[in-house]
């Protein structure tokens, strides 16, 4: 699969649609694209871990300051940012107390990739170098990020903004940054530019980190990379993410996502999982798969991707028993723009049994799509670009709006709340 995201995703872009509730205006023209009956989170209700979940939810909404982590991962749907940031904004503009820190972030710019609008980081990108875990060829050290972007000059600086084109009702503010690296080779400093800002530092050499504290809030700074000695043969600095933190409770919604990527290539990930306890996210939203089954139909092993989901499903378990997980079933597709894939129904099929065995949820979007050769309906109708893969801007924020009505069909059978009054909070939240 081409792992592009168009520049075409961006098609029908009109900023409105990032930040307000669309669905009941294009219901009447769009609605029979969509099967509402199967926007739901399948098994929801039998899981503890989501009745956990929506337990902490409910007592945020109510205005007591939780701190609740949401982890969505997947390739180019996810690395685009576009219908998870929606979600994002949602929760985070809930009320006063439902923004947290912005968290974990990849600096795809300097890898040469696209990058998520509401945040910036650059520097001399023609510097750098951009690996991903999904691309055969490339080798060298990946975090949890599946992405990195090498640096192997003299010296740079690093322009870091939390904020940019995002559409929360408060700025994100930082008093801790962590940058992700490959800290054992030790070729780089990496320091703060402005030095009045920092009041400590400290350095982690397991989770691959070093991290600044400052002495006040602050939402962009910069950061200097400086070879320590001209001589060295081979240096390397090799950055797998950063992270923007404070102790502001709310929702943290990260979103990680490499274009291209499949349960195989995140398996390259050497320190993917010994990053990822360092958290305890509350849920994990799986949106991998799209690119697990994107080949002839006589070419895909179900049971090797069954075999990877699960391995995958039993390390998120693995460091953090308690999670709730959402299995997400990958949209309807064309391969190669002209055969539909017959090979999502079979991962539905796959996803649905591992979602009983492990008692977690299933947001079936491939049934909610319309099922077998539903993307070209979508993309007639202007809600996905010729590749029938990936959605337009309009396309997202459909979906990102499909997701919250399950997410909230979900959250009042478990709390008891009444599912209209609930909808129409969130529906109204940019008035």
């Amino acid at each position: 699969m081409k792992n592009k995201l168009i520049a075409l995703l961006l098609i029908c872009h009109v900023s409105v649609f990032a930040q307000h509730y669309i669905l009941d205006s294009l219901a009447p023209t769009l609605g029979h694209l969509i099967n509402f009956e199967a926007n739901t989170f399948q098994f929801a209700e039998d899981s503890p871990s989501f009745q956990r979940f929506f337990g902490r939810l409910d007592s945020l909404y109510s205005g007591k300051p939780e701190k609740l982590h949401i982890f969505h991962i997947g390739g180019s749907h996810i690395q685009a940012d576009i219908y998870s940031n929606k979600i994002r904004t949602y929760l985070q503009n809930m009320n006063d107390v439902s923004m947290a820190q912005r968290g974990f972030v990849f600096p795809y710019h300097l890898a040469h990739t696209n990058n998520p609008t509401n945040y910036r980081i650059t520097a001399e990108k023609e510097l750098w170098t951009g690996y991903r875990c999904s691309i055969r060829k490339d080798s060298i050290a990946w975090g949890m990020s599946g992405a990195t972007a090498a640096f192997r000059a003299y010296s740079d600086t690093i322009y870091v903004r939390a904020n940019y084109k995002n559409y929360t009702k408060n700025r994100y503010e930082f008093d801790r940054l962590r940058v992700f690296y490959n800290v054992e080779k030790d070729d780089y400093h990496l320091s703060v530019l402005d030095s009045t800002l920092l009041s400590s530092e400290m350095l982690n050499s397991d989770k691959m980190y070093r991290e600044f504290r400052f002495n006040r809030k602050i939402d962009s700074l910069a950061l200097r990379v400086h070879i320590k000695d001209s001589t060295t043969l081979n240096p390397e600095f090799a950055l797998m993410g950063m992270e923007f933190m404070n102790d502001v409770p709310g929702v943290e919604y990260t979103s990680i996502g490499v274009n291209g990527a499949s349960f195989f290539y995140y398996n390259r990930a050497a320190y993917f999982e010994e990053q990822l306890k360092l958290y305890k996210p509350d849920l994990f939203i799986i949106s991998i798969g799209t690119n697990d089954a994107y080949m002839p139909e006589s070419k895909f092993d179900a049971l090797q991707f069954k075999e990877y989901y699960e391995s995958f499903l039993q390390m998120v378990l693995r460091v953090n028993p308690a999670c709730a997980i959402l299995l997400t079933v990958p949209n309807d597709n064309y391969y190669r723009k002209r055969y539909k894939n017959p090979n999502t129904a079979k991962q539905e099929k796959i996803i649905i049994d591992l979602a009983k065995k492990y008692q977690m949820a299933v947001w079936d979007f491939y049934e909610v799509m319309g099922g077998l050769g539903s993307s070209n309906n979508w993309y007639k109708n202007k809600l996905m670009p010729r590749d029938r893969i990936h959605f337009t801007y309009l396309g997202y924020s459909i979906k990102a709006d499909l997701f919250m009505n399950a997410l909230i069909k979900a959250w009042a059978a478990s709390t008891h709340r009444n599912e209209a009054k609930l909808l129409q909070h969130f529906k109204t939240l940019d008035e």
